[in-house]
C-alpha cells in the first residue's frame, strides 16, 4: 500500500502526534508498505527514517514550537503527487494540513481518513479564557464536525473521543485505533545517570511528569498537589521534563510556593534512551490532563516499570485500570497526594504495580495497532470504491459495530 500523510507537525517538534506518526510508519515500512510525509520544515531537522516532503513554513506567533506551512508549496507537489499512485491520504492535525489534505485528496482521487488528536472543546478553554465557555465549546463542537464530515474515515485514540464525536454530529466512518508502543525501546537497562546528572539526590522520592509543558496538561495541579506532599515527604521532588507555553507561568508558580529546589525543569529529553532514563529513574509518574486523546505517556511510564498516579478522564480512561501498573485519583490536591504518599510509604506495593504496568502494556504493541490501522484504510478504500470515486459518502445512522472497540 502507498500511504500519503500529512501533518502540521513532525520532528523535532516533540508531542504525542509526532510519535504516533513515527510509531505507525516505521511499522508499515517493516511490513512493506510505502509511507511519504507532508510536514513543516524547522531548523535543524536531522536525518529521516522514510521519506518526507518539507514544506516551508513561518513561526506560528506567540507559540515559538509549532510551525505553519505555506499552502502553495504544497499545491506545488501535486504534478509530483500524481505520479506516484498513492492509495490512501492521512491527515494528523487539523490546522493547515486538514485543508491542504482534503484538497490533494480529491485532485488526486484518493480516500482522506483524519486522526482526531486534539479535544477542542476543552483545549480552547485554556488558551482563550476571556470568552465564553459555551461560546467556545460551541465554536469547537461545529469546527470538528464540519473537519471530521469533509472526510471519508475518521479514527479515534479512544472509545471516549469517538463518543463525543458522535454527539457533535460526526457521522463518516470510525474506528478507534490507539497508537501502539515500541516496547523494545523500553526494555533493556537504564545507565543511572539520570539523578546524577540533574542533581538530585539519590535517596529522594522523585515524581515525574513527562510531556509537553502546555495549559491544557493541567501542570498547575501537579505542582498544587506536591505542595501537599512535601508536608508528608520533605525528601520528594518533582521533575518537569519537556517544554512549552505554559512553561513561564509554571516556574513562578514554584517561584511563589518556595518550592525551587524540590522541582526541577528540565526541558526536552533526547535521544529515547535519555526519556527511558528517566522514566526509570523516577518512583512514580504523576498526571493530571483532562484534555487527553490517548495519554501514550502513560504506558511508556509503565512499559519502563515506573508506577503511575493520574486521574482517568477522556482518553487516559481508556488506557488506565486501576491497580493494572497505575492508581486512579479524582482531580483532589489532598487526594491525588494521599495516592502518592502512600506509594512513598510502601516500596512492596510500588514494587507491585511496576510489575503489573509491565505485564498490562504488552497488549499496547505497535504491531497490533497497526494491523488495525491498515485494516481501516483497506475498509476505507473498499467503501469508497464501492460508492464511485466522486461520490460523497454518506452519513452512518448508527455506529459501525467495531468502531467502539479498543
Amino acid at each position: 500500500m502507498k500511504i500519503l500523510m500529512i501533518s502540521d507537525v513532525y520532528f523535532p517538534r516533540v508531542n504525542g502526534v509526532s510519535t504516533s506518526i513515527l510509531t505507525f510508519t516505521r511499522s508499515f515500512i517493516e511490513q512493506g508498505h510505502e509511507v511519504t510525509l507532508i510536514a513543516p520544515d524547522y531548523p535543524d531537522v536531522g536525518e529521516h527514517e522514510f521519506e518526507i516532503l518539507r514544506i516551508p513554513s513561518c513561526q506560528v506567533p506567540l507559540d515559538p514550537e509549532d510551525r505553519f506551512m505555506h499552502r502553495r508549496h504544497i499545491r506545488r507537489l501535486l504534478p509530483e503527487l500524481r505520479r506516484r499512485d498513492f492509495n490512501i491520504l492521512h491527515i494528523h492535525t487539523p490546522f493547515v494540513a486538514h485543508y491542504a489534505g482534503t484538497w490533494l485528496g480529491k485532485r488526486l482521487g484518493v480516500p482522506v481518513v483524519v486522526s482526531y488528536h486534539t479535544f477542542f472543546e476543552a483545549y480552547l478553554e485554556k488558551y482563550i479564557p476571556w470568552m465564553p465557555h459555551s461560546w467556545l465549546r460551541a465554536l469547537a463542537r461545529s469546527f470538528s464536525r464540519n473537519q471530521c464530515n469533509a472526510v471519508d474515515g475518521v479514527v479515534s485514540p479512544s472509545k471516549q473521543m469517538l463518543a463525543r464525536l458522535r454527539e457533535y454530529g460526526v457521522t463518516r466512518q470510525a474506528h478507534v485505533i490507539p497508537t501502539g508502543l515500541d516496547l523494545e525501546q523500553f526494555r533493556g537497562r537504564a545507565s543511572n545517570t539520570f539523578r546524577q546528572r540533574h542533581d538530585i539526590p539519590g535517596d529522594a522520592f522523585l515524581c515525574l511528569y513527562l510531556g509537553r509543558v502546555a495549559h491544557e496538561k493541567n501542570i498547575d495541579f501537579l505542582i498544587e498537589m506536591f505542595e501537599f506532599l512535601k508536608h508528608d515527604i520533605d525528601r520528594a521532588r518533582l521533575v518537569i521534563a519537556g517544554e512549552g507555553p505554559a512553561l513561564p507561568g509554571l516556574k513562578k508558580q514554584v517561584q511563589r510556593l518556595g518550592m525551587d529546589d524540590s522541582v526541577h525543569f528540565i526541558g526536552y529529553l533526547k535521544p529515547i534512551e535519555a526519556v527511558v532514563d528517566c522514566y526509570r529513574a523516577s518512583d512514580v509518574f504523576v498526571f493530571a490532563s483532562e484534555t487527553e486523546t490517548q495519554g501514550l505517556v502513560l504506558l511508556e511510564a509503565m512499559a519502563c516499570g515506573t508506577p503511575v498516579v493520574s486521574c482517568a478522564c477522556l482518553g487516559s480512561e481508556d488506557v488506565l485500570k486501576d491497580g493494572e501498573g497505575c492508581l486512579i485519583s479524582s482531580l483532589d490536591w489532598q487526594l491525588f497526594a494521599d495516592r502518592v504518599i502512600a506509594l512513598a510509604n510502601d516500596d512492596e506495593r510500588r514494587r507491585q504495580l511496576s510489575t503489573a504496568g509491565l505485564e498490562y502494556v504488552r497488549d499496547w504493541s505497535t504491531e497490533a495497532k497497526s494491523a488495525e490501522m491498515l485494516d481501516f484504510y483497506c475498509r476505507v478504500i473498499d467503501r469508497r470504491a464501492s460508492l464511485g470515486q466522486h461520490e460523497e459518502t454518506d452519513s452512518y445512522d448508527s455506529l459501525d459495530q467495531q468502531e467502539m472497540q479498543p
